[in-house]
């Protein structure tokens, strides 16, 4: 199937910026926030979009890896911060494509186990096919595509792509 091309390395780098500081500002009065990125890409650009922060903000900024497994979202969910660690703070949960919001729902729950100050979720692509009423917050493109497409979202250094199929 061919591939046509979404976002670029530097458009892709214009939209972290942008939500980096949609983030700071929706925590202006916060001195600190959780990046909570789910494995393996959200976790790629939750650590993208914590760089962003740390240079355009005074916030501390603490980086979390969320690993869930995206075939069995119900089973064990796992954090490299402890909940004390992210408790009655402000949580942004970040993923690099919502597709049908199975994922971050899960996510989601996961981290409403205790309380928090704020939470928000942030996509690089939302490609609006919900199943459940999950929102991104904050989004680089909203794509409407077929449920048959394919959104590749690419983070390496050297190649960052979002690719359509």
């Amino acid at each position: 199937m061919k591939k046509h091309p979404i976002l670029n390395q530097e458009q892709i780098k214009h939209k972290i910026r942008r939500i980096a500081y949609q983030i700071y500002e929706s925590n202006i009065e916060e001195k600190e926030v959780i990046i909570a990125g789910i494995a393996k890409n959200g976790f790629q650009l939750a650590g993208k979009i914590e760089e962003e922060l740390t240079q355009i903000s005074p916030l501390k900024v603490h980086l979390c890896k969320v690993e869930i497994d995206k075939k069995n979202p119900r089973g064990t969910i796992t954090t490299s911060l402890s909940s004390d660690e992210y408790q009655d703070k402000s949580i942004i949960l970040v993923d690099d494509v919502l597709n049908s919001g199975t994922t971050l729902i899960y996510g989601v729950r996961h981290f409403l186990e205790v309380p928090l100050k704020q939470f928000r979720t942030a996509v690089l692509v939302d490609r609006n096919h919900k199943k459940y009423p999950v929102k991104a917050d904050f989004k680089g493109l909203s794509l409407s595509t077929s449920l048959s497409e394919t959104v590749k979202v690419t983070l390496d250094e050297s190649n960052e792509k979002v690719e359509l199929s």
